[in-house]
């Protein structure tokens, strides 16, 4: 299903001629230095094709002939490859140089047209001392001291001809040669008989995978193989399909994809059936923010869900099916963590779900980050994405995206890092809504539903106590303006956990903090509103709370400071709940 879905992929890109996606035997390559020589196989000059600035800087892509999965052996690509290959220089000192730029000519001399004016030119070049000429240039100098250093990938160049390359040159003639296999069988892609391709090419792109690529199907042991068949034979794929599959899963993965982001250690890339508005927002759900564009996960967030207002997104392409699939490196190979199918409108309808869920009251200057992102830096020590607990992210994705339940670590992890640091922000709170509510849905209990806002009908303990505690808390820092520490700081962790052993000291406390208010009018809204929540408590205080309670504690806490810095024109003392600064 994967790779047929990948295939259609590519059929899709191919179809669209402003796509740009490489045409069977092809592939786009960062070519940082082109090798320009005249007609007469005389070297010229060395093109530099990086842009960028500092280290940071790219060769031009350039459609070159695919190239060959190397491992072990020496295998030379066609009319390109690494200095080492292709001029013969020898940066690295290795013992087999001369035979590794001996198979590049061979490559050039079997599959090249002989009288072709330029296949005379290049084995002409390619007959001499190539490096040494090279090297030679003081013109070029600064360029192949670069090209040495990075064993950089080269290819040629005819001066004065219009094409940029020889590849360009050989492009209608390398694309007409005949398909060569070992072997003919039954592809598990297309269903019917054709060359078999026994290696797939490396999928590059995938973070924490080996930097010249990795496997999605591949066999390299005994103990995988069957039947006396070995390596990719085990799982025929046709040549056709192979390329296909490989060449729309490198284009998905590529650097400047907008069909990929990265999901904790998950590299997870994204299409549809044809093209959706739907698509082209997805990454902004999940991603990190764009430089350029900061506010583009609340742009997508918010076109979302106008969207069964607007009717911004047709019936069509809400029928429209939809894949995500996310990877994670394995040695030399890749495994599949999460594969996701569905229509448009599913996806739509599960991701417009989880914001609901998310959704809660916040400050006015609060700006809603809303992506996935947001949510692991909170998850994360110290904030950092790369500190979030392994797998928790995969399984966050695969709750959003099947609309089940979300995993016990997110709201196991998220109290953690409250705990740690006092901090009751915003988005933990809303994952802690979140996970309450999508597992009372499951899981049906006597629970009431946490709200977006302060629900003071919410008898629940744990809601209650944290309420209480926000009001002590706001007592305090009325009676000691500019305080540098509150309750909040010393007992938030045992006030969560076991309420017990803190509440009634905090409670007399409160009564020397009233004490101290000098507005009247302040003294009464707080002791209303102390009597309102303890009216509603049992009349003895829980011993402890468990966890899915002091995930309430927190909300009733967050809920309850929002609602007192709530601006109001009214007065405290008939607004209950609201304190004016």
């Amino acid at each position: 299903m994967i790779l047929q879905a990948l295939c259609d992929y590519y059929d899709r890109k191919a179809a669209d001629p402003e796509s740009g996606i490489a045409p069977p035997g092809f592939e786009w390559k960062e070519i940082p230095f082109i090798i320009v020589i005249d007609g007469e196989g005389r070297f010229v000059t060395i093109e530099d094709t990086r842009s960028g600035e500092g280290k940071v800087r790219r060769g031009k892509l350039v459609l070159v002939p695919q190239g060959e999965k190397k491992t072990v052996g020496i295998k030379a690509n066609l009319l390109w490859d690494s200095v080492e290959y292709a001029l013969g220089a020898n940066p690295r000192e290795r013992a087999d140089i001369h035979e590794r730029s001996g198979a590049f000519r061979q490559r050039l001399i079997d599959a090249l047209p002989a009288e072709d004016r330029i296949t005379k030119a290049l084995l002409q070049f390619l007959s001499g001392e190539t490096a040494q000429v090279i090297g030679a240039s003081a013109a070029c100098a600064d360029s192949w001291k670069i090209a040495l250093e990075i064993n950089a990938n080269v290819t040629f160049r005819i001066d004065g001809d219009a094409e940029a390359s020889v590849c360009e040159h050989f492009h209608a003639c390398l694309a007409s040669q005949p398909v060569e296999a070992d072997r003919s069988g039954i592809c598990l892609v297309l269903g019917h008989m054709t060359p078999i391709e026994r290696l797939n090419p490396s999928i590059k792109g995938v973070r924490g995978a080996q930097s010249s690529g990795a496997a999605l199907v591949s066999f390299n042991k005994p103990a995988f193989a069957s039947f006396g068949k070995n390596q990719n034979f085990n799982a025929p794929i046709s040549t056709a399909a192979t390329f296909a599959y490989t060449t729309a899963l490198n284009s998905l993965l590529g650097r400047d994809s907008k069909n990929k982001v990265q999901v904790g250690d998950a590299t997870t890339v994204f299409w549809s059936e044809r093209r959706t508005e739907f698509e082209d927002h997805f990454a902004a759900f999940f991603d990190a923010p764009q430089k350029d564009n900061p506010d583009r996960d609340i742009q997508a967030v918010e076109a979302l869900l106008r969207s069964p207002q607007t009717g911004a997104t047709p019936g069509s392409a809400n029928a429209s099916r939809f894949y995500v699939l996310g990877l994670a490196p394995n040695a030399a190979r890749l495994s599949v963590r999460f594969w996701k199918t569905g229509t448009v409108a599913d996806f739509a309808q599960k991701i417009r779900r989880h914001f609901d869920d998310l959704e809660v009251v916040r400050a006015p200057k609060d700006n809603g980050r809303y992506s996935l992102f947001w949510l692991l830096v909170e998850l994360g020590a110290e904030r950092k994405v790369d500190n979030v607990p392994p797998g928790l992210s995969g399984s966050i994705v695969r709750a959003i995206l099947e609309g089940g339940p979300y995993p016990a670590t997110m709201l196991a992890q998220a109290m953690r890092r409250i705990r740690a640091e006092q901090d009751i922000s915003r988005l933990r709170v809303a994952m802690l809504k979140a996970y309450l509510n999508r597992y009372q849905r499951v899981h049906p209990n006597n629970q009431k539903e946490i709200t977006v806002a302060l629900d003071t009908d919410n008898v629940n303990a744990g809601y209650r106590l944290g309420r209480l505690f926000a009001v002590l808390e706001k007592i305090q820092e009325d009676a000691q303006p500019g305080i540098n520490a509150t309750i909040r700081d010393r007992f938030y962790g045992a006030a969560s956990t076991t309420p017990v052993t803190v509440f009634p000291r905090l409670l007399k406390l409160k009564n020397h903090h009233l004490s101290k208010l000098g507005n009247k009018a302040f003294q009464i809204a707080h002791e209303r509103r102390l009597a309102d929540i303890i009216g509603g408590l049992a009349p003895t205080m829980p011993s402890h709370l468990s966890l899915d309670d002091q995930a309430r504690f927190a909300i009733g806490y967050y809920h309850q400071r929002q609602a007192l810095f709530a601006k109001s024109n009214t007065s405290p003392t008939t607004e209950r709940g609201t304190i004016h600064e």
